[in-house]
């Protein structure tokens, strides 16, 4: 099967959103990191209603998801890229899965404390 370029805009962007949108399907429904990933920005989605937090907050909130959303799907695909060019251990394809892993962490925490801004004082 040979690449065949799309050249004009309209179509090409459909195609390119359809590709997007089979890569976050396949994300959700295949890597069970994305997947808690997915369900606490789901739970926190509903937090969010039940709560009524302002416009404001829903602007952190929804940027925090898909923060993590994001970097847990760049993390994803340098894991399998790693794995596929040196599918044994090695220890530099092992520290470089370790920074993306790092930079999910980085993110998570990113997402923990804007959870902790907006819902801690409603518990308090």
């Amino acid at each position: 099967m040979e690449f065949q370029k799309d050249n004009t805009f309209f179509s090409g962007r459909l195609k390119s959103i359809s590709f997007a949108v089979k890569g976050a399907i396949k994300l959700i429904t295949t890597e069970h990191s994305v997947m808690v990933q997915f369900s606490i920005g789901i739970l926190m989605t509903i937090a969010g209603f039940h709560f009524n937090i302002t416009r404001t907050e829903w602007l952190f909130q929804t940027l925090a998801i898909g923060f993590v959303m994001s970097i847990e799907g760049l993390n994803t695909a340098v894991e399998k890229m790693a794995d596929f060019i040196h599918p044994n251990y090695h220890e530099r394809i092992g520290f470089i899965k370790d920074i993306a892993a790092g930079a999910v962490f980085f993110a998570a925490l990113t997402a923990i404390a804007i959870g902790l801004i907006i819902y801690l004082p409603r518990f308090l």
